[in-house]
């Protein structure tokens, strides 16, 4: 239930953009641009640009700590199964974010082999095959990434906690693979999605996640932030 859900809203989202809706202060930014739902049962519920200006207000203020100890292992195993349904979170968020998916046989649905992906960074579409020489064309993006969160509270959480970031669908969107790699570990201070429709949900959903993990940002990213949210 919680997938198809995550596709109703998805497509609410497309059906928006291309009618060239407004996005106002009171509309929620999540159905405009959040995939939300899959497998873990993430559900965030609706967000205005106001909300997400005053979320963004009770982050704290810090500079960016040393990124001294930071390794991807840190935060666990890579698209580890948190929430035990047999599926590896990677293949997951596929099942979340694609369309019409075909599933290898004997997997129970879970190994994604191909998919339509509509890419809210770019705003193309994406066809997207299982392989070796393809698979790269979509990839999993941390919305908050992994160094960045390590350097602004993630290395003061605990290793289960860290685990759980890495792996949460509020933080994990299908994206177009050269993009997610332009973002590399970016904030919103030196990175947005060049698809401008997409910026007020990406920086609410970024503030979501740093508020759930305590995370802190920094003057440069707060400025940042803001500025999107207040022309939504």
């Amino acid at each position: 239930m919680q997938v198809k859900r995550g596709k109703a809203l998805a497509a609410a989202a497309v059906m928006l953009v291309l009618a060239g809706g407004p996005v106002g202060c009171g509309t929620s930014l999540d159905s405009l641009g959040e995939s939300s739902g899959g497998s873990s049962g993430d559900d965030t519920g609706g967000t205005s640009a106001a909300e997400a200006l005053k979320d963004l207000d009770k982050l704290p203020v810090k500079g960016r700590a040393p990124r001294t100890g930071f390794d991807r292992d840190e935060f666990g195993p890579a698209w580890a199964d948190v929430d035990h349904n047999g599926c590896d979170t990677r293949n997951d968020i596929l099942k979340r974010d694609l369309k019409d998916e075909t599933f290898k046989k004997g997997t129970h649905d879970c190994i994604v082999l191909t998919g339509t992906l509509e890419d809210p960074y770019g705003g193309k579409t994406i066809e997207f095959e299982r392989g070796q020489d393809t698979s790269m064309k979509v990839q999993i993006d941390h919305l908050v990434a992994l160094s960045d969160a390590w350097q602004k509270g993630a290395q003061q959480l605990g290793a289960a906690e860290r685990r759980e970031l890495a792996n949460d669908p509020l933080n994990l969107l299908a994206v177009d693979g050269p993009l997610n790699s332009q973002k590399s570990d970016a904030d919103a201070a030196t990175w947005l999605p060049p698809r401008r429709a997409y910026r007020c949900p990406y920086v609410a959903r970024q503030i979501k996640v740093k508020l759930k993990y305590e995370l802190w940002v920094t003057s440069a990213e707060k400025s940042a932030m803001e500025r999107v949210l207040k022309a939504c």
